[in-house]
């Protein structure tokens, strides 16, 4: 665990999930976090406050920022939306607010808090990708599109802000035990299987847990990675490293 103790770190995106996850290593660590959500977490402990905020509006981000005392330590962009749809079937609204939370979200986000991120000298920006920003699901087209863009963004911002004192890095997490992954399972009728071959994914031999992003978040955000920028950390178990192959290939087909 890292000290932040008398930082603020902002987390967008914390009410549940993978952005809980985060606040509270922030937390556990000593900062004090300002979550940013559309929703109130309603259980926050002593050194977290929510803050309404739609990551889509200038506006709300701008009035945010407002709300983060005079400067921020670190900015979690971890708000995101997704759906399943063919290209055939989704329609430009569901395209544009895929884009508009998970792309130019971030991008809205650091640019209302750069201010306050290099008031101390510098700071740091992490970005929740994806594994889908680098591989797809089917029905995925715009999810994956737009955290394809995030990656992008986050080495674009890195080389303009390094000049300021602001590392930029994305984290990009595969499959991670929340609520709703879990919920998603549940309702499958093989949901043993399902879990089991999950399991298999990964060489690890485990899901993800949002703790464990939490703790890659908080790394990239500290001093000890002062000389990390520009870079998109996958935090997978080795999905993405595991080559496939057919049923009769593998090492342990009779």
């Amino acid at each position: 665990m890292r000290s932040y103790t008398g930082k603020t770190v902002v987390v967008t995106g914390a009410a549940q999930g993978i952005g809980r996850a985060i606040a509270d290593r922030f937390a556990a660590d000593g900062a004090f976090v300002v979550v940013g959500d559309l929703r109130d977490p309603g259980d926050l402990g002593a050194n977290q406050r929510w803050v309404h905020l739609d990551v889509t509006s200038e506006e709300s981000a701008t009035s945010f920022a407002t709300e983060c005392g005079d400067s921020v330590a670190a900015l979690i962009n971890n708000a995101g939306i997704m759906f399943e749809a063919s290209i055939t079937e989704q329609t430009v609204e569901q395209w544009d607010m895929a884009m508009a939370v998970n792309l130019r979200g971030p991008w809205l986000m650091t640019r209302a808090l750069l201010d306050l991120l290099v008031a101390d000298g510098g700071g740091a920006v992490v970005n929740i990708g994806s594994i889908e920003g680098i591989a797809t699901n089917p029905l995925h087209t715009a999810y994956g599109a737009s955290k394809g863009g995030v990656h992008g963004l986050t080495t674009a911002m890195a080389v303009d802000l390094g000049p300021m004192g602001v590392r930029c890095n994305a984290v990009a997490p595969g499959w991670i035990d929340t609520a709703l992954n879990r919920g998603y399972v549940d309702r499958l009728p093989n949901r043993d299987q399902a879990v089991a071959e999950l399991a298999q994914l990964h060489p690890v031999g485990h899901i993800g847990d949002p703790a464990d992003v939490g703790a890659a978040v908080a790394f990239l955000a500290s001093d000890d990675a002062r000389f990390v920028s520009g870079q998109v950390v996958v935090v997978d178990g080795a999905r993405m490293s595991k080559l496939s192959l057919p049923p009769s290939l593998a090492p342990d087909a009779d």
